[in-house]
């Protein structure tokens, strides 16, 4: 698996005060840190750092992170952000160990075209990500999930996904990963109130009309 490169400048003053200098100046606090080594403090170039996270998937990608000219591999543990404005606050680096393994979160992907959907059926994705342990080295983009089998009224579950060679699924082997659910029947529409009062209505004004004829025809009698 390829690297990305990425640069930063190291820092000795750390602090409220000096990460909120920084970031006037353009530059995002971060720290690295890692086993067996004592974490150093960082700063990276917020454009430049911005734009690499539009082109990569960080949470999957292993970072060649070049500070000063010394290189470490390593992930992207947390990407802490303003509440309200879209603004970088902190970054944390995880030094990767040469034949250590990691544990990260890789998202799930559906691929085919599920035998339930063609009937009516509606897919309901469940998970969306499955939590692993693997070789840093190793770490796939994603894992595809084949829902071309699926029919309505069943169900894939963790154990049924099928990873690649080193790659060790956490998650429960028996959690549902999605369900092909039955159409749902449209009910048929309820009268309105103003539709129950005319239908109640209506014998009581048929019944008036008879009387009122009864009547007419005992005035003609006795005329």
């Amino acid at each position: 698996m390829a690297t990305t490169p990425i640069s930063a400048a190291g820092r000795t003053d750390t602090g409220k005060g000096v990460a909120r200098k920084l970031r006037a100046a353009g530059r995002i606090p971060g720290v690295i840190y890692g086993h067996a080594r004592e974490p150093r403090a960082l700063s990276l170039d917020t454009h430049a750092f911005e734009l690499m996270l539009e082109k990569v998937a960080y949470r999957t990608t292993v970072f060649e992170v070049d500070i000063e000219g010394t290189k470490s591999n390593a992930l992207i543990r947390e990407i802490q952000r303003h509440p309200f404005r879209k603004e970088i606050l902190h970054v944390d680096f995880q030094e990767l160990v040469a034949g250590e393994k990691v544990t990260v979160s890789v998202p799930l992907a559906f691929v085919g075209a599920s035998i339930g959907v063609k009937e009516g059926g509606i897919i309901d994705q469940i998970m969306h990500d499955f939590e692993i342990r693997v070789d840093p080295m190793a770490i796939p983009s994603k894992i595809e999930v084949d829902i071309s089998a699926l029919a309505i009224g069943k169900s894939i579950h963790v154990s049924d996904i099928k990873v690649p060679e080193g790659v060790e699924v956490l998650d429960d082997e028996d959690a549902t990963v999605c369900t092909c659910a039955a159409p749902k029947e449209e009910k048929a529409a309820e009268p309105t109130d103003a539709a129950v009062a005319a239908a109640v209505a209506e014998p009581e004004v048929l019944s008036k009309g008879k009387k009122e004829e009864e009547d007419g025809e005992a005035a003609e009698k006795k005329a």
